[in-house]
């Protein structure tokens, strides 16, 4: 299984930026998980950002990105986004793509599979 994250870079603050997460593996179907993205800032622990319940009906946010991010999913092409809007210097992370089967996806050590990462870097 291979969660494939994309769309990271450099951004001025107030900018946007389209996270995707692609999911791959001979019979890896993202229908059956909830989506979540986590990120990373240097020197920081890892922390949830926002997650998708399989079917896109139910959804999450930190407090520190709700408003401003959008997740949603495809699952016809086992694909995740995460769309960041106003973004701030406070969002420059390591991005990371989780799925877990558990319906709460708040919780980072209930992910099983991981991507592995796509850098965010906001300016100011």
């Amino acid at each position: 299984v291979q969660l494939q994250a994309s769309g990271g870079g450099l951004v001025q603050a107030g900018g946007s930026l389209r996270l995707s997460c692609a999911a791959s593996g001979r019979t890896f179907s993202i229908v059956w998980y909830t989506m979540g993205w986590f990120r990373q800032a240097p020197g920081k622990e890892r922390e949830f950002v926002t997650a998708i319940n399989w079917n896109g009906g139910s959804t999450s946010y930190a407090d520190s990105v709700r408003g401003r991010f959008t997740i949603s999913r495809d699952n016809a092409k086992n694909t995740v986004y995460l769309q960041m809007n106003g973004l701030k210097p406070e969002d420059t992370a390591v991005y990371y793509c989780a799925a877990t089967r558990s319906r709460d996806g708040t919780i980072a050590t209930s992910y099983d599979y991981w991507g592995q990462g796509t850098l965010v870097t906001v300016s100011s």
